[in-house]
């Protein structure tokens, strides 16, 4: 097992996390410039913290915490809910996509789905977290992760099923 590092240089930080950032900020965005700037303020976030770290598994979960709380913080402030966006979801090449792949029916689905729904199903199913870290990421109880990822699946489930009629 590698050793952790309490410190770690910016471009390896970087290059670790900053598109699991990004995902979770364009995914409630669906703006690619909105997405860069939250991913720019999660690290700057970091820099600020002062926080030592048990592992780098505390160090991702403190992260994606900051960026569904910045991102949060972002679609409800009154720029964004004045914002005019002429495009619903944005084409971005796949140089931009991040680790996104190509856009699928399910990616549509997902992205449809209630902000409270997409979060955990973000989490659980692009970045590979558990029931524990997503509760201890977004702050609310394993039981309602489970719930919400049961309703989101049924959801998807509805949504899917009705686009192949």
């Amino acid at each position: 097992m590698e050793e952790f590092k309490q410190e770690l240089p910016a471009k390896e930080l970087l290059e670790m996390y900053s598109s699991t950032i990004y995902r979770i900020a364009y995914s409630h965005t669906h703006n690619k410039a909105d997405a860069e700037d939250i991913t720019q303020n999660v690290f700057l976030k970091y820099i600020s913290a002062d926080k030592k770290w048990r592992s780098e598994e505390h160090r991702k979960a403190w992260l994606i915490r900051v960026a569904v709380n910045c991102t949060n913080d972002f679609v409800t402030s009154a720029h964004y809910r004045h914002k005019a966006y002429t495009e619903e979801l944005p084409d971005i090449g796949a140089e931009d996509q991040r680790g996104f792949g190509e856009k699928s029916d399910v990616y549509y689905a997902v992205q449809s789905l209630p902000e409270k729904y997409r979060i955990p199903i973000h989490l659980f199913y692009y970045e590979d977290m558990s029931i524990a870290e997503i509760a201890s990421a977004t702050a609310t109880k394993e039981a309602t992760v489970k719930s919400q990822l049961s309703r989101a699946r049924d959801m998807l489930r509805k949504i899917l099923k009705e686009e192949s009629v």
